[in-house]
């Protein structure tokens, strides 16, 4: 017997704008790479809190400006997070991501190192740090239904064993999630090369296939205007092609299987844009493991999936990080990265559907607070997006 979503609740805690988050984590956030010292200097001093550190923040200008601060605004406001210290070498931008994180309701202070220098700068930062783990500390958590989590999903170092079980496990995961009225991602706009006019297919309206086309085009033309012969070298990679995915095209059905028979591609956002209402969106992002996850994370999701083949050790430092595999010899060899185990998949030994309720058996645990793999191996790869080179 299944897990009845209809009925079923996870304990979380609800945040000032009236999100669900499964973590409590006091972050801090440094605006750009000089700030990062100070910040794990905090985080060190301040048991409880966790520095973020990330090498950008510098001369950008324009649409990477603006991610850069939207990407670092979504982490200070994600669910998942219960306060933030943010820390920049100088006040102008360090002052607008502390606004923009205010807006949700989130407690945040801000600190810039100019004029201050590391040291003065560290104490007063540490001293918030220090209100801010005895804020979260008095947290507690409380019921809600199922249909108040966000799930996000991400596939990487894909094999066959990926496509015909592990990421099916996830669609089909997403398929009941997606009937209960839970906000879900997909993205990874490279790795649906080939395979775009499916997904433009499960769009709801022409209004949406439109703009997912119109994004999918817009990264075609990147591609075309910088690509050297082909993808080859990046898509598929190395390990792709070693387990046994020649092309692209057969990297995204195997891909595309994530969002499952039965959902509609209810909406498309740029990259680390909240949605604004439940269903299964689309979002336009890179295939880099890390970079896709915290824009996941950015965009406000609460837990992520991750099937693998070859085996991926990637986490996130605020958003948890289910991996689900169905291939034996990464179960073997990697078990202790893998949450969800499926190999019994292709023995036949299991159906599609007690997969996917394994998975959201899982997804359910984690959203009560159960630690993932990469949870407890301390893997927290954060990276930003990057347009074009600073100016």
């Amino acid at each position: 017997m299944g897990i009845d979503l209809k009925a079923a609740s996870f304990e979380g805690y609800r945040r000032e704008n009236g999100r669900m988050g499964v973590r409590n984590h006091v972050i801090i956030l440094p605006v750009d790479d000089l700030s990062n010292a100070a910040a794990e200097a905090v985080a060190h001093n301040i048991k409880g809190s966790m520095a973020i550190p990330h090498a950008y923040g510098r001369l950008q200008f324009g649409a990477d400006l603006d991610l850069h601060f939207l990407t670092l605004i979504g982490t200070g406001t994600n669910p998942n997070v219960a306060g933030v210290v943010v820390i920049g070498i100088e006040p102008g931008w360090t002052g607008k991501i502390v606004e923009g994180i205010a807006l949700s309701g989130r407690p945040v202070e801000g600190f810039a190192i100019e004029q201050n220098g590391d040291t003065n700068t560290i104490a007063a930062a540490s001293r918030a740090a220090y209100r801010l783990v005895k804020h979260a500390s008095r947290q507690k958590r409380v019921r809600a239904p199922m249909n108040e989590l966000w799930v996000s999903t991400k596939c990487g170092e894909s094999d066959t064993t990926s496509g015909l079980a592990s990421c099916p496990t996830v669609g089909n995961a997403f398929d009941k999630l997606w009937a209960n009225g839970n906000t879900l991602v997909f993205g990874e706009t490279s790795e649906i090369t080939g395979g775009e006019h499916l997904v433009a297919a499960r769009c709801k309206t022409p209004e949406i296939r439109q703009e997912f086309m119109a994004m999918f085009d817009r990264y075609q033309r990147v591609i075309e205007a910088n690509k050297t012969n082909d993808l080859s070298d990046s898509q598929p990679t190395k390990g792709n092609i070693e387990g046994g995915l020649t092309t692209i095209e057969e990297k995204a059905l195997g891909n595309i299987t994530k969002i499952g028979k039965h959902c509609t591609v209810d909406g498309v956002i740029d990259k680390a844009v909240t949605p604004t209402h439940a269903g299964l969106w689309f979002m336009d992002s890179s295939s880099a493991a890390a970079e896709m996850v915290t824009l996941c994370a950015a965009s406000g999701f609460a837990v992520h999936t991750f099937p693998t083949g070859q085996g991926n050790v990637i986490g996130n430092p605020i958003l948890p990080v289910i991996k689900i595999t169905a291939n034996p010899r990464t179960q073997r060899t990697m078990s202790e990265h893998i949450d969800v185990d499926v190999t019994a998949l292709l023995q036949r030994q299991m159906n599609m559907d007690q997969a996917g309720e394994a998975l959201l058996d899982c997804i359910q645990r984690t959203a009560d607070g159960e630690l993932t793999a990469a949870e407890l191996l301390g893997h927290r790869e954060f990276s930003l997006t990057r347009l074009y080179e600073s100016a």
